[in-house]
């Protein structure tokens, strides 16, 4: 061994030993308490995962993913797949006009002079024009005008969204809780994102395997002949469930899992890329498809100017991920942390 190795050994030698010695003078908790034990770092106990509010608790479990009826359409690109998901909370609602607008409002008052007013206005702000260019020759000129701006529309969907923006979103939400959490000392929750596709299906079934729709099968209407969702019954009939286009969220009757608006009334956004063969290609635990060269993105549920089949749980679609649509909105997760004792689902 050289010199350089002796001094090496001889300086980590040294350095041992008077680690030892201030061990023993209670520097690093030798006489701390702890009687010398490896107890861990204190100070760390007493976690408890809250239910974020407005949302609910999605409990672990195993399901069949993929088409819970035949496949009208013929796409072949859902075929069932038993896959298990882990806890995890989702909103109750898809985001409203109002919650957003809090997003926006912060957005101008924190980060316009970071990001620029342009930027927020052209990127994040609802694009209220869609209401007018998603469809020919129609009188959106009211919807344009009203819809995200006039409070009678406070607790509807808020659509004209894209993709990148539900992520801001959430990136915001996270960065907004969290920060009150500091200022009062306890430790980070997770963050908000959008779910995953797999994630998003298990949701809208509320526990029932194989479940057409979010309340069982296989009808529309209840028993007194209600309808169940929010959708287009039939050609130029968009009346039947009582609402022209969106509907005031919460309308209709929630799953078993207490999430409102699963299929119908807006299309959601998820955090998967869209990819006709990515079924067979994701794992059986927790899938999630990314591909960040891929600009399709999955939504899921249908909306109120869907057909029925776009309803069904197991119905995949997607839309690119800078589109804005006056028919797709989203609403956030959040991973459970630790292991559940029950209660919480």
């Amino acid at each position: 061994m050289n010199n350089k190795g002796v001094l090496k050994n001889l300086t980590l030698s040294i350095l041992f030993i008077a680690t030892l010695f201030l061990e023993g003078c209670g520097l690093f908790g030798g006489s701390g308490g702890d009687g010398g034990n490896l107890v861990g770092v204190p100070g760390r106990e007493g976690w408890y995962m809250a239910t974020p509010y407005g949302m609910r608790s999605v409990p672990a479990g195993t399901f069949h993913m993929g088409q819970a009826d035949e496949d009208v359409a013929a796409s072949m690109i859902n075929f069932n797949r038993q896959v298990t998901i882990g806890g995890f909370y989702m909103d109750e609602t898809e985001i409203t006009n109002n919650e957003y607008r809090q997003f926006i409002q912060r957005m101008m008052e924190d980060s316009a002079s970071t990001l620029g007013r342009d930027f927020i206005m052209t990127e994040l702000y609802p694009d209220t024009t869609v209401w007018m260019k998603d469809f020919t020759n129609h009188m959106g000129d009211p919807m344009q005008e009203y819809y995200y701006m006039h409070p009678a529309f406070d607790d509807y969907p808020v659509v004209g969204v894209d993709w990148e923006a539900a992520k801001v979103f959430a990136e915001w939400r996270t960065d907004y809780l969290n920060s009150y959490r500091e200022s009062l000392g306890e430790f980070p929750m997770p963050a908000f994102r959008l779910p995953s596709e797999a994630e998003w299906e298990y949701a809208a079934r509320g526990g029932r395997d194989m479940a057409k729709y979010p309340w069982g099968n296989p009808y529309i209407r209840n028993a007194k002949g209600c309808m169940l969702a929010n959708f287009k019954p039939g050609r130029g009939n968009y009346y039947d469930d009582g609402n022209a286009y969106t509907a005031q969220v919460m309308s209709y009757f929630p799953n078993d899992f207490g999430l409102f608006d699963m299929s119908g009334n807006v299309s959601e956004w998820c955090e998967d890329a869209f990819n006709p063969a990515s079924v067979p290609l994701v794992w059986d635990l927790n899938p999630t498809f990314f591909d960040e060269s891929e600009p399709r993105k999955v939504i899921r549920g249908g909306s109120w100017k869907d057909i029925a089949y776009y309803l069904e749980t197991g119905t995949r679609a997607y839309e690119h991920k800078d589109s804005t649509r006056a028919y797709i909105g989203f609403r956030c997760a959040m991973t459970y942390l630790g292991r559940s004792s029950g209660a919480e689902f």
